[in-house]
Order: structure tokens, then C-alpha cells, then sequence
């Protein structure tokens, strides 16, 4: 149902942001989506995130350049080994290589401020902990967190224009319930990058914490990824 209402949804290219983007837009908001080219290994997601943002016919779509790599101190954006084979009930204790200092706080900044400028509180993220519960900006309390700074910190919360809301839709949900609510809603999985390191053709390694876990929950519907794989995981 058509509600009017704006929403700023932050849009990977990859899995879960899309399923969240795609619930946003069921809930009636007209969706902005955000990008961010970080200087991340996997930067064909950039692409993925466009062709998703086309095919789910948002109001609008930036992608934002930054560049995290000039830090390091993740697996996705410096030289830190990447884990690759790992069992997926191996996936999620402790904080992985993976992680990215800050990610999500810098992503929801840029996020705050186009809300802000467009008039609305709804920010969508498509975090979620039961598979990556080592993410520290992935929890909850994250978010509620940032929601009280954000109200504190802009012109639209102070004045009362505005109350910020981090809506975070599959934050409870596992990988395969979280597709199998995505294909009730029509996504088209076979447009998103999971991959931690795709070839530059675009497929998937098949070894990494991500592809792990995402062959993992296509199964677990009794289905194949759509995606190509240089090297599928039989064992998950």
C-alpha cells in the first residue's frame, strides 16, 4: 500500500540488503537507495546494487565514494587472509576478518543525512545476527543506540521534524528464512553479490564465509543459488 512515505535504504548489491530494500518497499515507502564504493574487494557489488536498484524501480539511488582501504584492518578492504572453508556452524563465534572498522556507523551517517534532507526518520539495514553474531555494529543495541544519537544529533530531531527510526527487518531471521522472505516478496537473487572475492566475471569463489552461508540457506529451501560459482560448496 502506497503510503507517501520515504524511506533511505542502504542497498549492498548484496543478499540481505536486497530482501531488506524489497520489504521496505512493500511496506509502502517510496525507497531511496544507498551505495557506497569503499574501496572493498568486491567492488562488482556496485554494479549488482545498480542492476537491483533498477529492477526494484526506486525513487532514487546514489552511490557514495569513500575509501576505507586507506585504514586497512579488515579482510574486505586490506591484506588481512581471508577465511575460506570453514564449516558454516564455524561461521559467527568471535569477530571475523571480515569485519570492517566502523562500517555500519559511517554507512548510517550518510544514511542520517539524506533522511534528513529528504524529510524523513526510516532508514532500512539489512544487518541480521543469527549467522554473523560476531558483527559488534550488526546487534540491536547497535541500532536503538544510534537512533537515540541520531534524534539527538540533527536539526530534524531537535526540532521534532523528524524521529529516526534504524528499521532492521531481518535482524532475527537465518539466511534461508530470510530468502525464503525475499522470494515471497519477488526478488530476483540471481542480480546480488555475496561473494567476498567474485573472479572479475562475477562468480562466486565458493569458499568464503558469505558464499558458505548463502548456499547454506538456498538448500535449506530446497534450491539452488541462481548465482555461478567458480568452486561450489558441497559441504556446508
Amino acid at each position: 500500500m502506497e503510503t507517501g512515505r520515504k524511506a533511505v535504504a542502504l542497498l549492498s548489491g548484496g543478499l540481505d540488503s536486497t530482501t531488506a530494500l524489497a520489504i521496505a518497499s512493500q511496506q509502502g515507502f517510496a525507497v531511496y537507495a544507498l551505495s557506497f564504493d569503499y574501496g572493498q574487494r568486491a567492488v562488482i557489488e556496485i554494479e549488482a546494487a545498480r542492476h537491483v536498484a533498477a529492477r526494484s524501480r526506486v525513487a532514487d539511488h546514489v552511490v557514495v565514494r569513500i575509501d576505507l582501504g586507506v585504514f586497512g584492518g579488515s579482510a574486505l578492504t586490506g591484506d588481512l587472509p581471508m577465511p575460506r572453508g570453514r564449516r558454516a556452524d564455524e561461521i559467527g563465534h568471535g569477530i571475523p576478518p571480515s569485519y570492517v572498522p566502523a562500517r555500519n556507523t559511517i554507512f548510517l551517517s550518510f544514511a542520517l543525512a539524506w533522511a534528513e534532507v529528504l524529510g524523513t526518520g526510516d532508514i532500512f539495514i539489512g544487518a541480521h545476527i543469527l549467522d554473523f553474531g560476531g558483527y559488534p555494529d550488526c546487534r540491536p543495541a547497535y541500532f536503538r543506540a544510534y537512533e537515540r544519537m541520531a534524534n539527538l544529533a540533527t536539526k530534524a530531531g531537535v526540532e521534532g521534524s523528524a524521529s529516526f527510526e534504524i528499521h532492521t527487518p531481518l535482524i532475527d531471521l537465518s539466511k534461508a528464512q530470510i530468502i525464503r522472505r525475499g522470494l515471497e516478496l519477488g526478488v530476483d537473487y540471481s542480480l546480488t553479490v555475496s561473494c567476498y572475492t567474485p573472479s572479475p566475471g562475477g562468480e562466486a569463489c565458493g569458499e568464503c564465509d558469505s558464499c558458505i552461508l548463502r548456499v547454506k540457506g538456498f538448500r535449506e529451501n530446497g534450491l539452488e543459488d541462481p548465482v555461478r560459482y567458480r568452486k561450489p560448496r558441497m559441504t556446508v
